[in-house]
């Protein structure tokens, strides 16, 4: 008799509910998180067992040693699978059993997992994006305690080559401790760039090999970084049926209030993957920023319409979905960006000819 297991995983165990195909739950399992007792467990379990596991930040080493015993692992969304599971009370034991009998009954709220290799590579990725916002923390401390001691220096970038030198001749107007503060700090800019330089090198050795990073660069105003932020969060694009599907991983389509005859569109939902969110914003701000040089183009002429009917945000939030789904488009056909009207275009040029 088939056996579906709910793991209900925590930072030092796992308490692991079986359940078969009549929903007869067995005994409540704790297991530490020993990697050696760990593996001795899964090996007692019936071969291929399907195995429902929340995603938490702790989920990959569960997940790869369960497929490496030969088990199929299965990612859950955890908000909705508690949801579904409409329990009133709450225990390791209870949040177990609930899984499984998810699983059991084919309502488990699946979610993608991602190959340990492009997890792997989303860690350099991840690592470049927490080390430009931690410069950014760093150079906003120094512009505000040279601004609480009203001293300016000339230039555009306060950490130009230039500026750098007039800022060291400034610094002994400084307190004592705030200029050592802002050496430190000047130092720690330093040491990040370094550190961010070296994640694009490696970086840009994955992106060599890749031809769905090159294909997503041909996007308006979408570089060798942002090119591999979209490749490695999108991943295997063909687990979105639509692009639409692809745009809502994104968090870039609003939720719709609809009752009696009266439609509300809401805020984008906050249950998505953040990094691809702010990638696609990213972009649709380089987009507001080089209207200039892109005047004509559907991205510009998109913001701008939208704009006038809105404001800034909710159309930059509209180009971003733009490109999210024209990114699934390019992907799926292997086809460079090409403009929306250009195709239309082409359609009326076939049909007049």
């Amino acid at each position: 008799m088939e056996q579906f297991i709910g793991c209900d995983a925590h930072k030092k165990f796992s308490v692991f509910v079986a359940v078969n195909e009549k929903g007869h739950a067995g005994e409540a399992l704790r297991v530490t998180h020993d990697r050696e007792l760990y593996r001795e467990f899964l090996s007692r379990l019936p071969a291929h067992s399907a195995i429902a596991v929340e995603a938490s930040g702790s989920y990959s080493w569960l997940v790869d040693e369960m497929e490496r015993l030969g088990h199929r692992p299965k990612l859950c969304n955890p908000l909705e699978a508690k949801r579904r599971m409409g329990l009133t009370n709450k225990t390791d034991k209870l949040d177990a059993k609930g899984l499984a009998i998810l699983l059991r009954n084919g309502t488990l709220p699946e979610v993608w997992i991602p190959p340990s290799e492009l997890r792997d590579q989303r860690e350099l990725l991840r690592l470049r994006i927490f080390l430009v916002r931690m410069r950014t923390r760093v150079k906003n401390r120094i512009h505000a305690t040279l601004g609480r001691h009203n001293i300016q220096v000339p230039g555009a970038d306060l950490f130009g080559v230039a500026a750098r030198k007039q800022l060291g001749v400034r610094l002994p107007e400084l307190p004592v401790h705030c200029r050592e503060a802002v050496e430190q700090e000047l130092a720690t800019v330093d040491f990040l760039k370094l550190q961010i330089e070296s994640a694009e090198r490696r970086l840009e050795g994955l992106r060599k090999i890749s031809v769905e990073a090159d294909l997503l660069k041909t996007l308006p105003c979408v570089g060798e970084i942002l090119s591999m932020v979209l490749m490695l969060e999108i991943g295997r694009v063909d687990r979105f049926p639509t692009a639409a599907h692809l745009a809502s991983y994104a968090g870039l389509v609003p939720r719709v209030h609809s009752s009696g005859g009266h439609t509300r569109m809401g805020q984008v939902c906050g249950n998505v993957n953040r990094n691809l969110k702010w990638a696609f914003v990213e972009i649709g701000n380089l987009v507001v920023v080089n209207q200039r040089r892109l005047a004509g183009t559907h991205v510009v002429r998109l913001y701008q319409r939208v704009k006038r009917a809105k404001n800034h945000q909710k159309a930059v939030v509209a180009v971003g979905r733009h490109l999210a789904e024209a990114a699934w488009s390019v992907l799926t056909k292997l086809e460079v960006y090409r403009e929306p009207h250009d195709r239309q275009q082409q359609a009326l040029s076939s049909t007049r000819g």
